[in-house]
């Protein structure tokens, strides 16, 4: 019988876990609680003989010491998306298994995109809370066309999910051929001609050191007049001094989930402005939400156990293109 650890954070794993994944683990194996306060540190001394780690947010890095501590450890069930924190290259060496519930975390987030898009268009916040006169002018949702850079696992599912509405989608991807996204439900354009041509920018493009400040003042100044950036992947990415000249002409508007920093400043004009709505790092899982990557972290352990293949497993290689 394999032995497993619940290696987590004691409140992140209240929040992600339920009595019904920790039943779960108990079928599958011999498991070892190995949850702690956050001040507490990892109980490394319990992990003499576990093989399988199912952990989440708060995950300690797996380094050498922590290794010399699990010589029997084949792999990690990580129930959150970013396995960076805790990734070493001692963990790589010894071929020590990975999988991320990062599809999980994507399903959130791609649905608040979808809201976002559809009420954005519907002019639902100006209506309900600004200015009630002229509600035909809304331009609707038919035909309208959204611009989402980067194919990742959020921009996957956001392509999906907007596959059921009557609107255009453009694609910008290095990574991604013209093939592949008409298969996404995209037509592959360049960068500067997506945001010159989307009535909605939506960014879902990986937080790497080339790519910050991807989205520049030249590319913000292609936008066309009325249309909206929407950020849920991370601040980084935006030269946000260029965004906020953009966003004081009133000439565009922003749905900003993330920002650098975050949150932003107390005296930032993203509190502020009228044509900007700042919403604090909700999109990803939230409460009974975080359930799913539970979900998904086991399901993916119960794979491993039985020998088959994983859903997403995470590579050394594939780091260098991940967020």
């Amino acid at each position: 019988m394999p032995v497993i650890a619940l290696l987590a954070p004691s409140d992140t794993a209240a929040t992600v876990f339920a009595e019904r994944h920790l039943a779960r683990m108990r079928d599958m194996g011999a498991l070892v609680d190995a949850r702690f306060a956050g001040s507490a540190g990892a109980p490394l001394d319990r992990l003499g003989e576990v093989e399988c780690l199912v952990s989440t947010w708060g995950m300690p890095r797996v380094d050498a010491a922590f290794l010399a501590a699990a010589p029997r450890l084949r792999g990690i069930f990580y129930a959150a998306g970013s396995v960076k924190g805790f990734c070493t290259p001692a963990l790589w060496a010894r071929g020590i298994v990975v999988s991320s519930a990062a599809p999980a975390n994507a399903v959130p987030v791609a649905e608040y995109t979808v809201a976002v898009i559809v009420l954005w268009q519907k002019h639902f916040w100006r209506l309900m809370g600004r200015d009630h006169a002229a509600p035909r002018t809304a331009p609707g949702n038919y035909r309208r066309t959204v611009g989402l850079i980067g194919a990742s696992l959020v921009g996957r599912e956001t392509l999906r999910l907007l596959a059921s509405y009557d609107m255009d989608a453009l694609l910008s991807d290095p990574f991604v051929s013209a093939e592949e996204a008409a298969q996404l439900g995209a037509t592959k354009v360049e960068l500067p001609a997506l945001m010159a041509a989307a009535d909605v920018v939506s960014l879902h493009a990986p937080n790497l050191p080339h790519l910050r400040h991807l989205i520049n003042a030249d590319l913000l100044a292609r936008m066309k007049d009325g249309a909206l950036f929407l950020n849920t992947a991370r601040g980084a990415l935006v030269d946000e001094a260029a965004l906020l000249a953009e966003l004081r002409t009133g000439r565009i508007s922003a749905v900003l989930d993330v920002t650098d920093p975050e949150p932003p400043a107390p005296d930032s004009p993203f509190w502020t402005l009228p044509n900007v709505i700042y919403t604090p790092h909700i999109a990803g899982s939230l409460a009974q939400e975080c359930h799913r990557m539970a979900d998904f972290a086991l399901d993916e352990l119960e794979r491993f156990l039985a020998g088959a293949p994983l859903r997403c497993p995470v590579t050394e290689a594939m780091l260098a293109k991940m967020a």
